[in-house]
């Protein structure tokens, strides 16, 4: 007895063709400018550091130090990277540093990023949600 077997083939499914992307709006100098931003950010202890001074205001070294849990040699070596890159201003008293936020490079970045990408306007849309901004 010899035993048939049908194979049922199925039709492929056509997808229809990939749309060609569009070409991306931001500028190369923005584009480099927040990558160099997210590289530093990308730190846990400059992440922080960044916080605390947005949260806190003006710090000195040494309470940075003890909110890190770090030697005064790495949290100055991540305050200048930080300082390098405009993110971060400091006054000198006496002996004493004390550091602040310096906002000026990201409005600076973010101005241009909405003026490159929001069509005119200061807001970009999500699916779930928008990101708008407003300088003061």
């Amino acid at each position: 007895m010899s035993t048939m077997t049908a194979e049922v083939v199925k039709p492929r499914a056509t997808k229809p063709p990939p749309r060609p992307a569009s070409k991306i709006k931001a500028s190369e100098r923005t584009i480099e400018g927040w990558t160099e931003i997210f590289k530093l950010l990308a730190d846990r202890s400059r992440l922080k550091i960044l916080l605390a001074l947005a949260q806190d205001g003006e710090m000195h070294v040494s309470a940075l130090c003890d909110l890190l849990g770090q030697s005064q040699p790495a949290v100055s070596h991540h305050l200048t990277l930080l300082r390098m890159r405009n993110l971060v201003g400091f006054r000198r008293d006496g002996k004493h540093n004390f550091y602040r936020l310096n906002s000026n490079l990201v409005g600076d970045l973010l101005e241009q990023f909405f003026t490159d990408t929001g069509n005119g306007h200061k807001l970009l849309q999500f699916d779930d949600f928008s990101l708008a901004y407003r300088k003061k």
